[in-house]
């Protein structure tokens, strides 16, 4: 990232600042700490995943499409392994209906689909898309395991109201918010 975007951050922090001096609350680090935390979970990541678009410099849109299909694939994957074969919960007290059975579907059928992203998208050799797949899947459960502690820690169900029946917006993108931030990592990396 640029010193000049990095310096933009400055007089946004010191509004966050400012605004909890005015402020008449009990526990303003509270207050801070929230507001920075929101940032750091949810901002960072998306950041990451639009710059997934720019790995090669230039514009390409496949990466992140592929990025989608993989972490909506191993979400389905592990739905229907789980309810029809899970037995043994993976962190019961956090989540109660994953199962480690549907842990295994996610990353198997994301990984199956990554062989056809690879065949179709190309853009990223296989072996790429397959490694990308596997740490979708796995950082992906982790991401949604998160965020229901989170909503489990604020005695909340569903993290808003605009996709009903989908448990809130945040919970179509839960995966995204670790996973993007590796998947890009990595591309940097091996690219």
């Amino acid at each position: 990232m640029e010193a000049k975007f990095i310096l933009l951050t400055i007089p946004f922090l010191l509004g966050i600042y400012i605004q909890a001096l005015f402020q008449k609350r009990g526990f303003p680090f509270n207050d801070i700490g929230f507001t920075l935390l929101g940032i750091l979970y949810v901002g960072f990541p998306f950041y990451c995943f639009t710059r997934l678009g720019f790995i090669d410099a230039e514009f390409n849109h496949f990466i992140p499409l592929g990025f989608m299909i993989l972490l909506w694939t191993s979400d389905t994957g592990a739905y229907l392994a789980g309810r029809s074969l899970g037995k043994h919960k993976l962190f019961e007290r956090i989540s109660p209906k994953k199962t480690w059975e549907g842990f295994l579907g996610g990353i198997i059928l994301a990984v199956l689909v990554s062989v056809f992203l690879a065949q179709y998208f190309g853009t990223i050799p296989q072996w790429q898309w397959i490694l990308v797949a596997v740490i979708i899947a796995v950082f992906g459960t982790l991401g949604d395991l998160v965020e229901s502690m989170l909503k489990r820690s604020l005695n909340v169900k569903d993290s808003g109201h605009i996709l009903p029946g989908h448990g809130g917006f945040l919970d179509r993108f839960d995966g995204l918010l670790i996973a993007a931030p590796l998947v890009y990592l990595l591309l940097l990396l091996v690219n």
